[in-house]
């Protein structure tokens, strides 16, 4: 069980579930903040049914995740790249040269919406019935961010074709069950909450339809209760129950295309969203459909996450966010003690290295692990190192991720750039050599 928030810090985050309901004039919202893998606190305020943790809310694009999860194990199985060509696995598709990474990443250039109907709110066919065509393709491979819910509809696809299922299934077995989330369902199972519009001069209410949207479902169509919704983040928190390599979460949660060293940025890894908020990387996804707004995020450093869930087309404020601030500033993490540890490498080859005339400091870090970086209060670059299979260090992320770090007895040899003991030592194979007349 998880430890229960103290008192004080829970009628905090009532008060602002409160607000939010209030003031966002939501009929019915949901929440809660988790911790040691379950809700550890939730309240539910409007027209809630009880008890609120067993009704059921549309997730929308949350389902997103729950898509790039089984494709994720897919490339984990060794069934494809993220490298690969679409048409590899989904021919026919005007969107075949753009990868499979590209579409999950939302850098493929597809258009943001399937044709024909809004799909949303429309009854949804077989992938056939969209009449993709080149119309479709809006942008070129990996020119920019270009958020598109017809993309993760043929991921959807693929992974049907893949496991020769159709997407509900394969999600209920390899994603919703292990996780023993039995309240996830493709279509509302009661108790469920109404989808509802609200309209913006009067307090009154319109019901949105329900429907399943067909070749699209993978791009929304999920439904789930609050301790469900929980489940995930703990899921995205790192207790994966084998649904996945925890490496390979950590992998989804890397920014695409963004420098995460710069402060206050919003990204997207692999199906989720990565955002910088008050100096803090939260991971996870948001979600709306007509009648319904969602979101899941954690703080995979702090350990803790927020879910939130409402039955209203637009205005309620994101929760999540919050819920996770007052958490944090209340009951604050008790880290782990500092224990030493074993230098993964001779201690005469940790310490100050320099790039030319620039100091910088290899240093070990938990986890077997290397860092190489600027002196404490100056700016610069920076990167981890793990050690490979086949010995070798390789970046694990900051500019020199996927780059391999040789340590030489006299320097140090990285993707081209060579560190010395000194700066620019007339010693060491500096690229380019050093002037004869030393340092005047």
């Amino acid at each position: 069980m998880p430890e229960p928030v103290l008192p004080g810090t829970a009628r905090t985050m009532l008060a602002r579930v409160a607000r939010a309901q209030r003031d966002g004039r939501a009929p019915s919202l949901v929440a809660g903040v988790v911790r040691d893998g379950e809700l550890a606190w939730s309240a539910g305020r409007g027209a809630v049914a009880e008890p609120h943790t067993d009704v059921q809310y549309r997730l929308g694009s949350i389902s997103k995740t729950v898509t790039a999860v089984v494709v994720m194990r897919l490339r984990d199985e060794g069934r494809l790249s993220l490298d690969d060509p679409l048409e590899r696995h989904l021919p026919g598709t005007p969107l075949g040269d753009r990868t499979i990474g590209q579409l999950l990443s939302h850098l493929s250039g597809a258009s943001a919406e399937s044709p024909g109907g809004w799909w949303e709110r429309t009854a949804g066919g077989a992938l056939d019935d969209l009449g993709l065509d080149a119309g479709d393709v809006v942008l070129g491979a990996a020119r920019r961010f270009h958020y598109s819910n017809l993309g993760f509809g043929l991921l959807g696809e693929l992974v049907a074709r893949l496991r020769g299922g159709s997407w509900d299934d394969v999600v209920r077995a390899e994603v919703l069950a292990p996780l023993g989330m039995d309240r996830t369902t493709p279509r509302p199972v009661a108790p469920a909450a109404e989808g509802l519009a609200v309209h913006p001069w009067a307090d009154v209410v319109l019901r949105e339809p329900e429907h399943h949207a067909g070749a699209m479902a993978a791009a929304g169509q999920l439904w789930a209760t609050l301790p469900d919704l929980g489940r995930f983040a703990a899921f995205l928190l790192g207790d994966t129950a084998d649904v996945l390599d925890e490496a390979t979460l950590e992998e989804m949660t890397v920014p695409a295309g963004v420098d995460s060293s710069v402060p206050g940025w919003a990204a997207y890894g692999l199906g989720v969203q990565v955002l910088r908020i008050d100096g803090r990387t939260l991971v996870g996804h948001g979600g709306s459909m007509p009648g319904f707004l969602a979101g899941v995020f954690v703080d995979r450093d702090e350990q803790t996450g927020a879910v939130s869930l409402a039955n209203a087309t637009a205005g309620v404020e994101p929760v999540v966010f919050g819920l996770l601030a007052d958490l944090r500033t209340a009951e604050p993490r008790i880290v782990e003690p500092w224990e030493s540890a074993p230098a993964p490498v001779p201690l005469a080859v940790l310490g100050v290295w320099f790039w030319g005339p620039v100091p910088c400091v290899l240093r070990a870090v938990p986890g077997g692990m290397l860092h190489l970086g600027p002196l404490p209060g100056r700016a610069g670059r920076a990167s981890r190192f793990a050690r490979a299979d086949d010995g070798r260090w390789v970046g694990l992320d900051g500019y020199y991720a996927g780059e391999t770090l040789r340590i030489a007895a006299d320097h140090l040899d990285l993707g081209t750039f060579v560190f010395t003991r000194t700066p620019y030592d007339p010693q060491a194979p500096v690229p380019g050599g050093v002037d004869e007349a030393g340092w005047r």
